[in-house]
């Protein structure tokens, strides 16, 4: 029964790990100057844009995409609309590299 137990333990720390990496990551490349995980700041809330994203099989390449380029301005004023965000769009974060920007999606994505 404990060789059981710990090669789970040791898989939850890990993925316990990897779950505040990203989000040192996204604090690291100014995401959280925006964006908090469960309040509204100037950006959507990260557990808003999981849940309108949920179960869309292209989710993490939208949202990375978004984050390296932004979003034109027509395209962010339905968070805006909402409520969920101060700004009409996201602008680009040149700061974020592709492979960063998928990690951060794949967070983001994880918000419930």
């Amino acid at each position: 029964m404990k060789l059981l137990t710990l090669p789970l333990i040791v898989a939850g720390l890990l993925c316990a790990g990897a779950a505040q990496a990203d989000e040192a990551l996204a604090k690291a490349k100014g995401c959280l100057a925006c964006h908090t995980v469960d309040k509204k700041l100037i950006g959507t809330m990260y557990k808003e844009v999981a849940k309108k994203y949920a179960g869309q099989k292209d989710a993490e390449a939208q949202i990375a995409t978004t984050i390296v380029k932004g979003t034109p301005t027509p395209a962010g004023l339905g968070w805006q609309k909402a409520g969920s965000a101060t700004l009409p769009f996201m602008p680009p974060n040149a700061a974020v590299k592709p492979d960063e920007a998928a990690k951060l999606a794949k967070w983001i994505l994880s918000q419930k």
